[in-house]
């Protein structure tokens, strides 16, 4: 179903609405928060979180695209489960991809200020338009979707050390960009 007959019957608050979600994008998200939790029920209760989160939300809210606004609130909720599960404990390859970015953010960021996220964002989506279509894609299937380094390398048919070698490269050349843009990292 067409992502805007799926917000009208969120706007008709037609249980519906939850069915042809589910449907179109429960495998993708799913697969997001099982990324970054590393567990089957956790991920599964995420993305019912997830739903339930954005059935309360539409309306009043017309999310276009539909697509990222789920990917968003589901990787949210994920993160936000991820950071309450290893409160105390580093638990998951995806702390290592934290760790591996966070080398490339401003040293002053706080990530609680919306006008520095926003801002970071831009500039962060901007370098990512300068990047080769291959080299932007292993960054984003790393960074956002959380997916393991040899995951990634299978996807596009390459070693391991290449995915992390672009990796690396990509990070290095981040964190140039930011710092000539002013951020300090």
């Amino acid at each position: 179903m067409d992502d805007s007959k799926i917000i009208d019957l969120f706007f008709e608050r037609s249980e519906q609405a939850i069915t042809e979600l589910s449907e179109k994008y429960s495998k993708i998200c799913h697969k997001i928060s099982f990324n970054i939790l590393g567990n089957e029920a956790d991920a599964q209760e995420c993305v019912n979180d997830a739903f339930l989160g954005i059935w309360n939300r539409i309306p009043p809210e017309k999310p276009e695209p539909l697509s990222a606004y789920v990917y968003r609130v589901v990787r949210n909720l994920a993160l936000k489960k991820h950071r309450y599960n290893s409160a105390a404990k580093r638990n998951s390859f995806y702390e290592t991809a934290l760790d591996e970015i966070e080398s490339c953010l401003p040293s002053n960021f706080n990530a609680e200020d919306d006008a520095d996220a926003a801002i970071l964002s831009e500039e962060i989506n901007l370098f990512l338009t300068t990047l080769k279509k291959e080299d932007r894609i292993i960054f984003v299937k790393r960074y956002w979707f959380g997916e393991d380094i040899s995951a990634i390398a299978k996807s596009i048919n390459t070693t391991s050390h290449n995915i992390t070698v672009k990796l690396s490269r990509t990070r290095n050349a981040l964190k140039k960009h930011l710092n000539e843009k002013g951020f300090d990292i």
